[in-house]
């Protein structure tokens, strides 16, 4: 059942993450940074603190009392994946929620599954999967394949938006609908995106001392029964606090460039739907990461539930981009690589879903043995 559980609970996440992006489209009359910060301080600066307050008790003493080190350190990691999400929004308004989500969260996802297991694999720590351990068992052959099987589908999808550019370029494509497309642009940036993005996986571990902490307090408290579902939910406030930094800088910077700080303020646009769809974008943006804590909690923050997560972001984010009509007019050729790629994402998440259900047995197995 943990496992279904935690399957259910990365789902949710990526529900959450794959649709954060619709509530911006509703914006009207605000420069790209004006509404990317202004849900920026709603998911990294107010909505962090309030999830730990509700879930974890002295959530600011855990903080703290924490090793200098270790938070600066969790921080350090929010920087650089806040130079990811930054990214990740330039990625999405070129290349559309569909092709912009599927490129960088793939990479996302393999780079964020990957470096942890080979970091273990040279300074081993109790419970963390290395990449010998992926390699040499059964259960972490299928994770890999299921790596594998999802870099497979993020070069088929982008290979469709390959085919979607060339067909706006001869005017075969619904040039309204993807009026900011710039595949070029838009690649580089999904790369830079996808790279960084995955910082956030290394910020839970770098500040998984938190974590650790939390869960120990609710153990405790609840006689040494089960695994604290929202133990996650302190070391994030450190790590956003970095996401915070790095996308208020630029944005600001931007704002100063293109002259946009009155659209905080223009009573030409409907300010007030303005500030709370923003606010809703933010809002949902943080719920991948109470949700990825919650299915981390039962499936443990290994590789495959990086990838899992990702996966199901993919998913999700393609299924906004059909709605969205961002392949309205392509060809039919053009559409069903897409589908093609998507379907392989999916096959992705399934191997890696029934590696991590073998482990999960293996596991029980072990501790009913002893």
């Amino acid at each position: 059942m943990q496992v279904i559980f935690g399957v259910i609970f990365h789902f949710i996440g990526g529900f959450a993450s794959g649709s954060f992006y619709i509530p911006y489209k509703k914006v009207k009359g605000w420069a790209w940074e004006s509404f990317w910060i202004v849900g920026g301080i709603f998911s990294w600066l107010i909505v962090p603190p309030l999830a730990a307050w509700l879930t974890i008790p002295h959530f600011t003493e855990i903080i703290t009392g924490t090793n200098g080190g270790i938070l600066f350190l969790t921080f350090f990691f929010g920087l650089l994946w806040g130079v990811g999400g930054l990214t990740y929004g330039l990625g999405v308004r070129y290349l559309g929620v569909s092709l912009g989500s599927t490129i960088i969260l793939g990479l996302c996802a393999v780079f964020g599954a990957l470096i942890p297991s080979v970091y273990y694999n040279f300074f081993p720590k109790d419970g963390k999967d290395t990449i010998a351990t992926l390699a040499t068992t059964h259960w972490g052959q299928l994770v890999l394949t299921g790596i594998s099987v999802c870099v497979i589908g993020i070069i088929i999808c982008g290979k469709a938006g390959t085919m979607k550019e060339k067909e706006l370029a001869a005017g075969k494509a619904d040039v309204e609908d993807n009026k900011d497309y710039r595949f070029g642009l838009g690649i580089f940036v999904a790369i830079v995106s996808g790279v960084l993005s995955a910082c956030f996986n290394f910020g839970i571990e770098a500040g998984k001392t938190m974590a650790d902490t939390a869960n120990t307090v609710w153990m405790a408290a609840h006689h040494g029964q089960g695994n604290f579902l929202y133990q996650n939910n302190v070391t994030y406030v450190a790590i956003l606090w970095g996401g915070l930094t790095t996308n208020f800088i630029w944005c600001m910077i931007l704002n100063a460039r293109n002259k946009t700080f009155k659209n905080y303020t223009d009573p030409k646009t409907p300010l007030l739907k303005n500030y709370i769809f923003s606010a809703l974008a933010g809002t949902t943006w943080f719920l991948q990461f109470f949700f990825y804590g919650m299915g981390e909690s039962r499936l443990g923050n290994g590789a495959s539930s990086w990838i899992l997560h990702m996966a199901f972001i993919i998913l999700i984010a393609n299924m906004w981009g059909l709605i969205l009509n961002e392949w309205k007019g392509v060809s039919k050729k053009a559409l069903a690589t897409v589908i093609t790629g998507i379907a392989v994402i999916i096959l992705s998440v399934i191997i890696v879903g029934k590696g991590n259900s073998i482990k999960a047995d293996e596991v029980a197995q072990v501790k009913t043995s002893k």
